[in-house]
């Protein structure tokens, strides 16, 4: 099971993940605040969903891979209207 969460607003925000295997934490949490760069290992959500299996292609990131670039908004997935 894991825990992530981005907020970005105009390309600036922070990443926050964990992930548990059989009831222990396994990864993390893992916190990117604005401002900090990433790890060689790549962004707290993305090594989260690496940890969970996903793998990316060459040229995306787990992120992209798993399509959660399509859910930008929590409008657009949640049904919710503006």
């Amino acid at each position: 099971m894991a825990y992530v969460e981005a907020e970005y607003f105009g390309g600036a925000g922070e990443e926050n993940a964990a992930v548990w295997h059989d009831g222990q934490l396994v990864l993390g949490p893992l916190h990117l605040v604005e401002g900090e760069l990433p790890s060689t290992d790549g962004t707290p959500v993305c090594r989260a969903l690496r940890e969970l299996g996903v793998r990316a292609a060459e040229g995306e990131d787990e992120f992209t891979a798993v399509g959660l670039g399509k859910h930008r908004s929590t409008e657009g997935w949640a049904g919710l209207t503006t």
